[in-house]
């Protein structure tokens, strides 16, 4: 990237929701590529989005110029407008109750911090070469035996 900004391509989703549920990264930093992946035996589709751009924030030093794409709206909304920084400071609720996975998004908050980020929504499956990357590693964490528990989830 000539402009040193660190790219992050984020997708996760889950096989029923709940469900077993991955994650994939692509993250381009220069001429670098890495790739992040994981999963748990039973989660959500958002728990998921959410654990994609988290461990791709966890893998940039601090302090960095971003930009983080992802496909879903949850996430994307949630740091672009402001949503997860109102929902911490009325202790994870909102106005119809509380909000659904307050410690992943309290990690992501945690992790923003320090980072100047661009939050950019890509639609998903439109042939975006590195969300399309993301959505395989996330299928096939998914698939993997023996996947641990999300501890955070609660059903």
């Amino acid at each position: 990237m000539a402009d040193g900004k660190v790219v992050i391509f984020s997708d996760g989703g889950s096989n029923g929701n709940p469900g077993p549920g991955g994650y994939g990264v692509v993250l381009r930093s220069g001429v670098t590529v890495r790739e992040l992946t994981g999963g748990f035996a039973r989660t959500t589709n958002n728990r998921m989005e959410l654990m994609g751009v988290i461990t791709g924030l966890q893998a940039v030093p601090k302090p960095s110029k971003i930009v983080v794409f992802s496909d879903s709206s949850y996430v994307i909304n949630g740091m672009q407008k402001g949503w997860a920084e109102r929902w911490s400071k009325n202790g994870w609720r909102t106005t119809t109750g509380a909000v659904k996975n307050p410690d992943l998004w309290q990690t992501l908050l945690e992790l923003a911090q320090g980072h100047a980020i661009e939050w950019v929504q890509v639609p998903g499956h439109a042939g975006i070469k590195d969300n399309e990357r993301c959505d395989r590693l996330a299928v096939q964490a998914s698939r993997q035996p023996n996947l641990p528990i999300d501890e955070g989830y609660k059903d």
